[in-house]
């Protein structure tokens, strides 16, 4: 029931990501009759017969709603149940493009954290000229304490070698400077905690190092990668606009857009969530993939194959097995 076209994108979502042949199910979770509803005004319901199925949930948490609060006062809730599937072990991997801080809550509080996790973190992918690189914590916690940014940079390491190929990811602690010197407090100990490691860490990065690329892996607070994500999430509508503006004003590039129109959809592509589908929380003891409020059934799909993959590459056990070594030698 989670997001703003729910459930009719949610359940077409689902079924292009059967459609890709991979050996898993579905558990729709909501309203039994608004569920079935959607299923059934679907063409494509008859064709996946047997390969989903419905646990009805009385409860919706809103946009409105208070994260933590509404899961305890929400218990039948289409998040709260749907996350308890995972901890009774009748499903392996949570997708919502529901509300993203009860999501964030109810699988911290529910799943448990993995051991060695301190505070499971939100990371966020975001283009750069090498294709994308990753932002880890994208949200989830504003206010850290340096061993949490070093676990950021160890559970990040991990995905993006595992999920995104990076053979070796470049890990870098965004600040006010490149030098080790520079920062807060928190900042500068969380450096000597990744400069001491077996991570890939390159060292600080600025804000303008973001979309050059130069680490594959950014390591910051909640509240700094909040910001740098909201922002992010408004250039491609400006960018639009602002070529659409320049457009106008001149006969000879009227003339030309047809031609360009392709081209910058496709040099924007890289920042379309669609893309990407949603985000992962790492930490918790589980798998859970929060998606955009708007997403389409293509980002939809794209979530829940990406939980697959992960449940499949065992994500979770790595995270374990790393933060059991200090030194983090297994996320190198």
């Amino acid at each position: 029931m989670g997001g703003d076209y729910a459930p009719q994108n949610v359940v077409e979502g689902a079924f292009e990501a059967l459609a890709h042949g991979h050996d898993f199910q579905i558990v729709f979770v909501g309203p039994e009759p608004v569920v079935v509803k959607a299923i059934a005004a679907n063409a494509k319901s008859a064709r996946y017969a047997g390969r989903y199925s419905i646990v009805h949930a009385e409860e919706i948490i809103d946009m409105h709603d208070s994260a933590t609060a509404s899961i305890r006062k929400k218990k039948e809730s289409s998040i709260a149940i749907g996350v308890t599937l995972q901890k009774e072990e009748r499903a392996e991997a949570f997708v919502s493009a529901g509300h993203t801080g009860a999501v964030m809550s109810a699988s911290t509080l529910i799943l448990g954290r993995i051991r060695g996790v301190s505070r499971p973190t939100i990371g966020t992918f975001f283009p750069c000229e090498q294709g994308v690189c990753l932002i880890f914590d994208a949200g989830a916690n504003v206010d850290c304490k340096p061993q949490h940014l070093y676990e950021f940079g160890v559970m990040g390491s991990i995905y993006a070698r595992e999920m995104q190929g990076f053979a070796s990811p470049t890990v870098g602690l965004l600040s006010i400077g490149e030098e080790e010197t520079k920062g807060n407090d928190v900042v500068k100990e969380a450096h000597q905690l990744l400069k001491a490691s077996r991570l890939n860490f390159i060292g600080n990065i600025e804000g303008r190092d973001i979309l050059r690329g130069k680490a594959q892996v950014i390591v910051c607070d909640g509240f700094v990668g909040n910001v740098i994500l909201k922002f992010g999430e408004s250039v491609p509508a400006f960018f639009k606009s602002a070529v659409r503006q320049t457009v106008k004003k001149s006969f000879v590039a009227m003339m030309f857009a047809p031609m360009m129109r392709g081209i910058l959809r496709n040099a924007l592509k890289s920042m379309d969530y669609e893309e990407y589908g949603g985000v992962p929380v790492l930490g918790v003891n589980g798998i859970s993939i929060i998606g955009h409020g708007k997403s389409t059934p293509k980002a939809i799909r794209n979530m829940i194959l990406k939980a697959e993959e992960m449940v499949r590459k065992n994500i979770n056990k790595r995270i374990e097995e790393a933060l059991s070594d200090n030194s983090a030698g297994d996320a190198a």
